[in-house]
């Protein structure tokens, strides 16, 4: 099939580039001509494992082309993805604009009959207002159809995501237009349900709504466990294994972050009020989630001993919201650096992928080549990001490195147990903090090692 996709942006640019891998013809708009220009000699705007290859591999086959021109690219289209950014209003509703310009494109450029798919995340009500865009806009008495048919990719898994879906969602006006789309994705082989347009608009919010609620609810266990004397690493596997609850998304942390969690919470909630549903639970998902950095952040401080860490260096070990990615939006890491900055702290971190994102925020903090580079000279070390080379640390070559052997793990990434023996103060999210042995308490690593 001849395929249009409208955005470059993680959705878009993974959506263009499979169906190519698929097969397909397919052309990426975007309006930023830099961004073309980048990709048209093979710089990714985004990190993401595999990517880079792929899109090699379709350009030089001929599948995969880069354009700033849409009206040439919808014209020789049988199906256009609107794949654009949907960024959130102070209000918490979505900002639909760059959707409504993307519309008004494909009027002007419709000249026969296509299917529009909105691939973007879209309130319930967006393919209503696509259709009417596009009607009112066009300039050619030709038919079309809009539908919907939501991603649910993960950054850092985003290909193997497209490639093996747990399902595959297709909103559409009639089967007949359906089809369309089921032909499409019929190689992939998996799950395909066909809703109507509003009922896939909302597939993706409850979706990812109900997701972020499990995060909250880990990191709710988690703060009663740290006042319970429980470990919400044990209570969570032990909810996990019932199988209608599931371990994914049930490990407590510093609170969720990306672009589509915050955002899409926020949309969802909006869309309730303004039906006049109520909806509390949702309303605590997302103040959960605000309040866990802030209850992370005092910890921090009490280990340092109080508000005012002038004189204190910290390292801080991963910056990008997830691992296997470079997107610092509503990244945890940006809360904690903002607040050891204000408190007068000196600051250092490392992060394989995200130190340039950050340096954009933060360009005045140190930045490391690797863990330990942080970690020398550092008051504390602080686990943001669970990125896997944070998970095998030299912890003696860590100790002996750090004027003070502080831990405190965002992501529960290690034993506490095994970092007290080894000398380490160490505190993480649910779980009881634990002091160096009484051998390290007054003597470092540097003086004493201790072999496990």
């Amino acid at each position: 099939m001849n395929i249009c996709v409208i955005g470059t942006g993680y959705v878009g640019l993974v959506t263009g580039v499979v169906f190519a891998d698929m097969g397909n013809d397919v052309v990426c708009v975007d309006k930023l001509a830099a961004k073309i220009d980048g990709l048209n000699q093979g710089i990714m705007p985004i990190y993401e494992p595999g990517l880079e290859e792929m899109v090699a591999r379709n350009v030089a086959d001929g599948r995969l082309e880069f354009t700033t021109d849409l009206d040439s690219a919808v014209q020789k289209a049988e199906i256009v993805f609107i794949a654009v950014g949907t960024p959130p209003r102070e209000d918490g509703s979505t900002n639909l604009s760059y959707v409504e310009d993307a519309a008004k494109g494909v009027a002007r450029a419709l000249n026969r009959y296509k299917v529009i798919v909105n691939k973007s995340t879209v309130p319930v009500g967006t393919g209503d207002f696509v259709r009417e865009v596009i009607e009112t806009n066009k300039r050619r008495a030709v038919d079309f159809d809009v539908v919907s048919n939501p991603e649910f990719l993960r950054e850092g898994s985003a290909i193997t995501d497209t490639l093996v879906p747990d399902r595959i969602v297709i909103g559409a006006p009639s089967k007949i237009v359906a089809m369309r789309l089921l032909e499409l994705y019929a190689p992939l082989e998996r799950p395909m349900i066909v809703t109507d347009v509003a009922s896939a608009e909302m597939i993706k919010y409850a979706s990812n709504a109900f997701l972020a609620t499990k995060i909250s609810f880990a990191n709710a266990i988690a703060n009663i466990c740290e006042e319970a004397g429980a470990d919400v690493t044990q209570v969570v596997k032990g909810m996990g294994l019932d199988k209608r609850i599931g371990t994914a998304f049930l490990n407590a942390g510093i609170g969720y972050g990306g672009s589509c969690f915050p955002k899409d919470t926020r949309s969802l909630l909006h869309t309730a009020q303004s039906y006049g549903c109520e909806f509390p639970l949702l309303a605590a998902t997302i103040q959960t989630n605000e309040e866990q950095p802030k209850r992370f952040i005092a910890k921090i401080h009490e280990a340092l001993g109080g508000d005012d860490l002038k004189g204190k260096t910290v390292g801080i070990l991963g910056l990008a919201f997830k691992a296997n990615t470079d997107d610092m939006r509503e990244a945890k890491s940006l809360d904690v650096i903002a607040d050891l900055l204000a408190a007068g702290a000196t600051v250092k971190a490392y992060d394989p992928i995200a130190m340039e994102n950050t340096k954009s925020v933060f360009p005045h903090i140190t930045y490391g080549a690797n863990a330990y580079e942080v970690a020398t000279g550092a008051d504390a070390l602080i686990i943001v990001t669970e990125w896997n080379e944070f998970k095998n640390l030299n912890f003696e070559r860590v100790s002996a490195l750090m004027a003070r052997p502080l831990i405190l793990d965002g992501r529960n990434l290690y034993d506490p147990e095994r970092l007290r023996r080894l000398g380490f103060e160490y505190h993480s999210v649910g779980r009881a903090s634990t002091a160096p042995t009484a051998k390290h308490a007054v003597h470092s690593l540097r003086e004493e090692p201790v072999l496990v």
